[in-house]
């Protein structure tokens, strides 16, 4: 992937590895060359000074190149971890934005996103040392083959000794990776408790319930937890880590006494003492860089097996089928569903139609499922019986996408476009087109959000939180604060201003008082050529809808308009008796 992406720096860098491996080879052979030529000419053998000049100059330009070869190295590294880091971002991104819904709320996939999204927040790392890798093998490898054509029994010693150290390393690593993945709750938990921590929307209840002191408690008990189990596979394995360099400094003493004695018995060259004791350095120093490169990233590439996991998941609905027309007709049809992981019904044997134009309302307790209706006529899940139509051609035909393009949605939970001014929040409703400012102005008047948006110096050039403005700006009220009645008609006037024919609303004015919410439902039911369909728990709102559908316990248990359903005295006059004396 990172060759795709940028092939001419993976080369480079590859190049660069197998450089910085055989390089400071070639430096120690001229060293020990130098050395061997400066005590020949020491001794008045001709020509030898001459030949140590020439190595030294050899050496020098190894050096200037090697100067210049890192500076352009560190540029084309900074190329590639651009490339690589941003392809990986983006990948990510639109990955897990298009997964089936219920993958959101599955702990196993919750699982391995995290641990997907570790691997590549670190991907662009893990290439770069991997490259080191390469080089610091190469370069263990070569070393020992240049002793080999020296002393060959010095070379078996010194391959002997670094083995241990290799294994130890790895063990190491697979226990932290074993005991990474045994925490991950008591890690997410941490992580949310920072989070929740520093959300300025959280303090006031913190610390009302005095819960700051208890939290950060919590928060440095998971921390330890976690951190004191990778502290002790530390201190368990640290007699034998210990032991291992013991044995590669004995290999090294053993090669260096040898070679003094071969030097002061057979008059071997001087410079051979420096070569062996270099090589034999170099070849240690290239496995401990080695073991430290691969505790390093071990725990990450272990994690390259959850990203391909969560790279082969399934996308959602991938039909290219376009809805291009507003359909005439939505059927629900002995529609059943539950949720992922688990067989209890959240709904059971639904059956009604929408017509164009009509406004429908769904009533019921908490828990009767009218959250999870919505979410099946969005499409973002699919029922597990029965089937949904649209103009009598199955939902699930058609593009997700196109489906969308058909709704406008606002549920209680709605976003906060906190890094946005008020007029993008509005404009996001529908961004497929360029801004439309008659759409834009009738929107805000409708969510009866023109009258604030008014009072502010800078009008919908203003930033909707204080918190994304810093030093650089220093007018002051170039951001505000809303509250959470001015907020709701924000999100309110995007719905409005995306001028979709199908509107989904979903409890939306929970923080707007009882006229303010009157008047904009009054406006909003006067649209005809609207299809509208409304959860809502205020009378005021249900009683305009056309056909009003009451729920209990996942299933429609009756029909009608708000008279019909009155004078039946059942459950939707039970559901709404203490508004009706109001």
């Amino acid at each position: 992937m990172s060759y795709r992406i940028a092939p001419g720096a993976v080369l480079f860098k590859l190049a660069g590895a197998i450089l910085d491996a055989i390089l400071p080879l070639v430096t120690v052979y001229l060293a020990a060359q130098s050395t061997t030529e400066l005590a020949a000419a020491y001794s008045g053998v001709a020509g030898a000074g001459q030949r140590a000049i020439i190595y030294v100059l050899l050496t020098i330009a190894i050096g200037a190149f090697t100067t210049a070869w890192s500076s352009i190295d560190n540029y084309v590294q900074s190329i590639l971890r651009f490339k690589v880091e941003s392809r990986i971002s983006d990948i990510m991104y639109e990955r897990f934005l298009a997964l089936d819904f219920w993958r959101y709320e599955d702990k196993d996939t919750a699982d391995t996103y995290e641990k997907a999204q570790r691997f590549g927040n670190f991907y662009a790392y893990v290439f770069d040392q991997l490259a080191s890798i390469f080089s610091q093998v190469i370069a263990m490898i070569g070393a020992i083959a240049a002793l080999l054509f020296v002393v060959p029994w010095v070379a078996v010693i010194v391959l002997i000794a670094l083995l241990p150290g290799i294994y130890l390393q790895f063990k190491l690593s697979r226990a932290q990776i074993d005991q990474w993945s045994k925490n991950v709750t008591a890690r997410r938990a941490q992580s949310y408790i920072e989070w929740q921590l520093l959300q300025p929307k959280s303090i006031i209840e913190l610390r009302i319930n005095g819960l700051v002191r208890y939290l950060l408690s919590l928060r440095a008990r998971y921390r330890d937890q976690d951190e004191r189990q990778r502290l002790q596979f530390n201190r368990d394995y640290l007699g034998k880590q210990i032991m291992a360099s013991l044995l590669e400094s004995v290999a090294e003493l053993i090669s260096l006494i040898w070679i003094t004695l071969e030097i002061i018995r057979h008059a071997q060259p001087i410079g051979q003492f420096v070569y062996v004791q270099q090589i034999v350095s170099r070849a240690i120093g290239s496995m401990r860089s080695l073991v430290q490169t691969i505790s390093n990233i071990d725990e990450d590439l272990a994690q390259l097996f959850d990203y391909q996991k969560f790279m082969a998941y399934p996308l959602a609905n991938t039909s290219e089928q376009i809805l291009e027309a507003i359909p005439e007709m939505i059927e629900f049809r002995n529609v059943a569903f539950h949720y992922h992981g688990t067989k209890k019904p959240v709904l059971r044997d639904i059956s009604l139609t929408i017509g164009r134009g009509q406004h429908i309302a769904i009533v019921g307790e908490n828990g009767a499922g009218k959250s999870t209706l919505i979410k099946l006529l969005m499409g973002l899940y699919t029922p597990t019986k029965g089937e949904i139509f649209v103009d009598t051609v199955p939902l699930s035909t058609y593009s997700i996408e196109s489906w969308h393009r058909q709704l406008g949605i606002l549920q209680q939970s709605f976003l906060e476009y906190d890094f946005a001014t008020i007029r993008d929040n509005v404009y996001f409703g529908d961004v497929s087109t360029p801004f439309d400012t008659e759409r834009y102005t009738k929107a805000l008047g409708d969510a009866e959000a023109a009258s604030f948006v008014d009072e502010l110096k800078h009008g919908d050039a203003t930033y909707a939180s204080k918190w994304i403005v810093g030093d650089d700006i220093e007018d002051d009220e170039l951001a505000t604060s809303l509250s959470g009645g001015q907020w709701q008609r924000l999100a309110l006037a995007r719905s409005f201003y995306r001028n979709a024919p199908i509107i989904v609303l979903d409890e939306p004015t929970s923080a707007i008082d009882a006229l303010a919410e009157s008047r904009i439902f009054k406006r909003l039911f006067a649209e005809k050529d609207k299809t509208i369909i409304a959860i809502s728990h205020r009378l005021s709102t249900v009683m305009r809808a056309d056909v009003i559908h009451v729920l209990e316990h996942g299933q429609i248990v009756e029909s009608g308009t708000h008279a019909e359903l009155i004078k039946k005295r059942g459950a939707y006059y039970r559901l709404f008796e203490s508004q009706l004396s109001e």
